[in-house]
């Protein structure tokens, strides 16, 4: 292959990541996906999040704050007795629906295989 081919056609580095890196950096650690797939099923509490994902509260608390900054997640609270805080994803959590839909088809065709 000619080196011609890949010499016009990639972007300069000063253009920054494409939008695929750009995406998984921002979804992509083991937490984050956790939560953001729990969280497909609608609104749920703190105390269940962390059942359902098996994550310490710290961790939890952390993907959580950060997941609400990017803007996938909101926070609800709940102030009456006993308070709780609520979490559900936001239009912009709920796209990426499909592409977890998607990712999971892959792995069924490709990973069945795989032994745990």
């Amino acid at each position: 292959m000619s080196s011609e081919v890949f010499s016009d056609s990639a972007e300069p580095e000063e253009n920054g990541p494409c939008a695929l890196i750009e995406s998984l950096e921002q979804i992509g650690s083991k937490w984050r996906l956790i939560v953001l797939n729990e969280l497909q099923t609608g609104e749920r509490r703190f105390n269940e999040l962390k059942r359902a994902t098996d994550a310490s509260s710290r961790t939890l608390s952390r993907v959580l704050d950060d997941l609400q900054e990017m803007d996938f997640v909101e926070r609800r609270l709940e102030e009456d007795a006993p308070v709780a805080t609520y979490y559900r994803l936001t239009p912009k959590g709920e796209s990426l629906c499909p592409v977890f839909t998607e990712i999971e088809g892959w792995a069924n065709e490709w990973l069945a295989s795989c032994e745990n």
